[in-house]
């Protein structure tokens, strides 16, 4: 006996979507980017240069060679310099002997203040202080806190420093918004911390810098030279 299936009507069969596919070339530069992305890390914009250090520390660091050199000049001998307490024989005179066996100890609750206020406006690179892990132990700083301003009213943090043990100079950098040397009549060194959990505190030596600028000799302002009346005049002894 013959079986008859039943006869179905035709559908439309709907085709697969395709996906769009790149050409070569773009898989073969996607391919290469992220391989050299996986090896190199994410580069640098062009023409942004890496941001400075805000303070560095360590025994290779030297500010009285560069004072030497002629790099930086130091103006903390144009400032006047106050402290928050200190201990007999211990205070400011310690402070800018410009020795580093001697140091200045606070005797009192923190923070710890040095005041350092200038007669006229004055351009700071950085701050320079001489510490010593090794020597003062519990009496080392650990975090400070360096203001700038006018006057003791309108003080502004600019930089927050975190050591950890340092023997050696600490160098911290100075700079205000468009990433210059500030400009300021007065600055505050704030000792907010020491190690170990310790009350006071023991700074050897602070030196403050101030940028030189290199500038010919030759350039002066105005059209001057060397044939003018004035100096053809006195040429000669009469």
């Amino acid at each position: 006996m013959a079986t008859i299936s039943p006869i179905l009507p035709d559908t439309p069969s709907t085709p697969a979507p395709t996906l769009p596919t790149a050409p070569a070339s773009d898989l073969a530069n996607t391919s290469s980017s992220s391989s050299t992305a996986a090896i190199t890390g994410t580069p640098h914009p062009i023409g942004r240069r890496r941001p400075e250090p805000r303070f560095q520390t360590g025994e290779h660091i030297d500010p009285r060679r560069d004072e030497r050199a002629g790099l930086i000049r130091e103006v903390g001998c144009q400032a006047i310099w106050s402290l928050s307490t200190c201990k007999p024989g211990f205070g400011v005179d310690q402070l800018r002997d410009q020795s580093l066996e001697n140091y200045w100890q606070s005797d009192g609750q923190l923070p710890h203040l040095v005041n350092i206020q200038f007669r006229r406006k004055m351009t700071v690179r950085d701050i320079c202080i001489y510490t010593d892990f090794r020597l003062d132990e519990s009496y080392t700083p650990s975090k400070i806190s360096v203001r700038c301003g006018t006057h003791f009213n309108d003080l502004q943090e600019v930089e927050v420093v975190e050591v950890t043990e340092p023997s050696g100079w600490v160098q911290i950098f100075l700079k205000d918004i468009r990433d210059r040397p500030i400009c300021t009549f007065m600055l505050q060194l704030a000792v907010l911390s020491n190690h170990q959990n310790g009350r006071d505190t023991h700074l050897r030596q602070i030196r403050i810098h101030s940028p030189v600028e290199n500038l010919p000799v030759a350039v002066f302002p105005g059209n001057f030279t060397g044939q003018d009346t004035l100096c053809t005049r006195y040429s000669c002894i009469r």
